[in-house]
Formats: structure tokens, sequence, C-alpha cells
């Protein structure tokens, strides 16, 4: 069986775009009553509980109320892009789904249906292109505000964006040094097993990829603002920061946009690190469809709900760990928040980069080509480094917190004193016991 073409892949095309966007809210909603529940369970309290069976119904109740609350405009915001922002802030991270696989092939009769809905040969750089169109919706917020603590918000929104666009676009770098390739239905069949057609590493690139996995998860939880990382709202600091003078739905807009990227986040995660829709220790949803049309595998519905499942079930644990972050970690000091974005992950990745790149030229010049034997000695190349790197080379010297620096400053006074008093003894000695300083000591 073939994949769609003609007329039937348009209209196969369109109802996959409004199915997966209506999808994608219903879920986005729901992942605010799965986070107050997770948090009322970390802080050991029920959570909702009140409107509807078990509070299922309180995402309803709260978009009813952004719904019937006032609409306000400050009298010197710019009307335009005040409107504009909150649209900003959501259409990227929504959009970015349209390259993301979510199942195995469905066969239909009008031939095979790639769960996803755009296929584009440069899927992985689309995702880097429109990721970084989301600091765009904060700046323009704050700006076209006019006033002072959402402008400061936005400027914040923008410096960390830019500062972890840099490392999360340099985290991608060794997946397609491994891969070879940036359509991402490949990058997940990169992660499998199959008898036939190109080789393949065969393991989760979480695993060959490790320090890649850490630095990209970190960085994608950096570019959603979320808790430690929320610097461009900041409560205790400026109000509500880059969206404090809006209310009703445009707010609405921007909690929606938050909880979409924090999704979207996720679900990059799971295709490029946790094998996408690949159900682990079974060959049998193993199916490939290859450039040229030629099928490898046996697709079949039944597979293709299991393969669902199972990338539903990944993106929402990796969703819950990112919900887990925020109710357990304080917020980063600003400085603390560059100084990771800047002085420790750029240069770690470029070193990293060039590590995985020796790496994988010396296996190939030995011959050794992609499977589990390449996976494990990149799994053992990445364990080496991730040791080295976060036990060895950081140690808290460049993003450690205000405790760990006082501690040092006093410890560095504490020894200039010390060298200070024994010199100003020796001094005394050698002047003849006179028990007197010299000037200046």
């Amino acid at each position: 069986m073939g994949p769609v073409t003609g007329a039937a892949f348009g209209w196969i095309t369109a109802a996959k775009a409004v199915l997966f966007f209506t999808l994608l809210m219903v879920v986005v909603g729901m992942l605010v009553l799965m986070e107050r529940k997770l948090a009322g369970f970390i802080q050991d309290r029920s959570g909702p509980n009140r409107v509807g069976p078990w509070g299922l119904l309180q995402t309803l109740a709260d978009g009813l109320k952004f719904a019937l609350k006032e609409e306000t405009l400050p009298d010197r915001a710019n009307k335009t892009f005040f409107l504009l922002a909150p649209c900003m802030a959501l259409v990227p991270a929504t959009i970015l789904f349209a390259v993301i696989p979510f199942a195995a092939p469905l066969p239909t009769q009008w031939g095979l249906v790639e769960v996803i809905v755009a296929d584009a040969p440069v899927g992985l750089l689309y995702v880097l292109a429109i990721a970084s169109l989301g600091v765009y919706g904060i700046v323009m917020a704050g700006w076209s505000s006019n006033s002072k603590y959402p402008f400061l918000g936005g400027l914040r929104g923008s410096a960390q964006m830019i500062s972890y666009e840099v490392g999360l676009a340099m985290s991608l770098v060794p997946i397609l040094l491994v891969a070879g390739d940036v359509r991402i239905p490949n990058i997940v069949a990169m992660q499998q097993t199959f008898e036939a057609g190109p080789d393949t590493v065969g393991l989760w690139l979480a695993l060959p990829l490790l320090v890649s996995f850490f630095f990209f998860t970190v960085a994608g939880l950096a570019e959603s603002n979320r808790i430690p990382f929320d610097l461009p709202e900041a409560e205790e600091e400026l109000t509500a920061g880059y969206h404090t003078e809006y209310s009703a739905m445009k707010f609405g807009m921007f909690f929606l946009g938050e909880y979409a990227h924090m999704l979207t986040t996720a679900a990059l995660i799971t295709v490029f690190f946790l094998g996408g829709w690949d159900i682990p220790f079974w060959a049998g949803d193993n199916i490939r469809v290859l450039s040229d049309g030629t099928v490898i595998g046996e697709p079949a519905a039944w597979k293709t709900l299991l393969t669902f499942g199972a990338f539903t079930l990944k993106t929402l644990l990796v969703v819950a760990v990112f919900m887990w972050i925020r109710w357990t970690l304080p917020r980063f000091r600003y400085d603390q928040l560059m100084d990771l974005g800047w002085k420790f992950f750029i240069p770690a990745l470029m070193a990293y980069i060039m590590l995985i790149a020796g790496t994988i030229l010396g296996l190939e010049s030995a011959g050794l080509q992609p499977g589990l034997v390449y996976g494990a000695v990149l799994f053992a190349v990445n364990l080496a480094a991730a040791g080295l790197l976060f036990f060895v080379l950081d140690r808290g010297r460049i993003i450690g917190g205000g405790a760990y620096r006082s501690t040092r400053e006093g410890r560095q006074k504490r020894m200039w004193r010390e060298a200070r008093e024994r010199a100003m003894a020796a001094a005394a000695g050698g002047s003849g016991g006179s028990g007197t300083a010299p000037e200046g000591g």
C-alpha cells in the first residue's frame, strides 16, 4: 500500500489539521486541571473538586470566567499591537504541532496516511524557526502596554528567549549528526530497528545523546517561561510582568499559550529523544515510509491506536515532570538565569558537539555502522561527558546560588585578612620588636 495521492491527499490533510487543532485545544485546557490536581497532590491537598465530578468541569468554569470578565485597554497603549500580542503568544506553540508525528501510519482505502499534519522535508528547521517566534508576543505585549512593569517584563522575556534559543538549537545539532536527516519521521525511525532499509541506531536517543537530552529539556523549560525560569512575570518584582495590563480572554490567551508551549516542548522531547510513538521492547510497531514511497513494516489501524496511546503517555509524563519542577524549585535570580544560558550552556554545548562529531567520525572510520553497538559507544561517551560536566567542571562556580557566592567571598576576605595580619606581624618583628606596624601596613 502506497501513500495517499491526488485529491484525497488534500481532503485528508485538511481533516487532520482540524482534528489535531481541536484535540490540541482540548488537551491544553485539561492540562490546567492536571496541574492543579498535581499541585494539590504535592502540597497534600485535594485540588479542584467542586465543579463537576472530581472537579473535571473546573477548566470549563475558568474559561467561562475569562469570557465574562470585563475587557480593558489602557489609554496610552498601542491598540493594534496590544491586541495582536496574545495571538502571537499562542499561535507559534500551536502551529509547531503540524510537523510532529503522533502515531504509526494508518492504512485506509485511499492509501497509507501518515499521522502528521504536514510531513515537511525540513521539519527540524521548521521547529527552530517557529519556536523563535514566541518571543514576539512577549515583547509586543510589554512594549504596547506603555507601562513600566510590562515593559521590563518584555525586556526580560526577550533576553531570556534569545539566550536559551541558542542553547535549544545547539542541543539539536547532535541529533542531526546521528540521524543525518531533518525530517522528523526519519528521526523517529532512527530510534527503531528494521530488518530492511537504511541502518538505524535502534535506541531512544535519550541514551546515546544523554547530555543533549538534558540541555534540550532545560532550554525548552526556559523557553516556556515557567518556574524556575519565569523571570518575565516575577510577581514579587513586576506584579505580573508583560501581561500586567491584560484581562479577560486576552489574558486567557497568554495563559493558554504557556500551556500550549509546554505541551509542544514535551512533544518535541518525546519525538527527538524518547522514540516518538515507538513502543519499547516491541518490534511490531516499527513501520517506516521511505522517500520513494516504500513501506517497511506492516501497518494496521490497531497499531496506529496503540502507538498514538504510547506517544500521548510519554508526552503527558514529560508534562508532569515540568509541573513537578514548577511546584518544587524556587525561581532563579536573573543573573543566575543569564549565567546559566551564556556562561554554561553555550560553552558546554560547543565542546559537546565537537566531542560527538569526533566520536561519530571515529566510529565511521572504524567501519562501524549505526546499530546497538554504535549507540552503546555513544552512550558511554555521553555518560563520561555528563559525569565530567555535572560533577567536576561546574561544582557551583558558574550557576551557584547566593549562599555559595557569599561563602566564597567570605572565605577570600578571611584569607586576605589573615595574610595581612601575618605580614604586619612579620614587619613588627623585623623592626626590633617595637610592636608597631609600619605605616601603610
